[in-house]
């Protein structure tokens, strides 16, 4: 049902059990959790990587585990995003710390707004970011988005980035 998708580095592919201890890492950890929803107990991490698996079965996309092509390891998650309650259908990223700086989360990002857009037909797409999250916000940049407003979620100030159109990235 999730399909595997490829990039020059990375392989998206459906989620794993083994998977669970580096995902339930990040999530431990206050630094690399402040942005991704806080930290969560171990039980959270569980119930969090579960709910990105539902996400496909109830929506027909979510988020891929990026696995570097080269060695198979677990270097982050990425792809659309869209539960109840949100803004708007979402292409989001989370790389883990050791992998961060070598453009895996712009590459990833990429490909699932290519999948969105060629495959599920949509026209747009938003990433929603922690005004704070500085990193994350150069990535939706340097992938054409700009910012649209603020908008508080969950406790946050979020900016929304809009991502060119599907329309405007076949004219280029």
């Amino acid at each position: 049902m999730i399909p595997v998708l490829e990039t020059e580095r990375l392989v998206l592919r459906e989620w794993r059990e083994d998977d669970f201890e580096p995902f339930a890492a990040v999530y431990a950890d206050p630094r690399d959790a402040r942005f991704i929803g806080g930290v969560h107990s171990r039980d959270d991490a569980w119930r969090r990587m579960a709910s990105y698996l539902g996400h496909w079965v109830l929506r027909g996309f979510g988020h891929w585990v990026l696995a570097d092509k080269a060695t198979a390891e677990f270097v982050g998650w990425a792809g659309l995003w869209s539960p109840e309650g949100f803004p708007g259908r979402e292409v989001a990223w989370t790389i883990l710390p050791p992998m961060r700086g070598r453009g895996l989360a712009q590459e990833a990002g990429r490909r699932a707004r290519a999948f969105a857009y060629e495959t599920l037909g949509w026209e747009t797409v938003i990433s929603l970011i922690d005004v704070e999250n500085r990193p994350s916000i150069r990535v939706a940049e340097r992938l054409g988005a700009t910012f649209e407003r603020v908008v508080p979620f969950r406790g946050a100030d979020c900016a929304i980035f809009r991502h060119p159109s599907r329309a405007a990235l076949r004219l280029n």
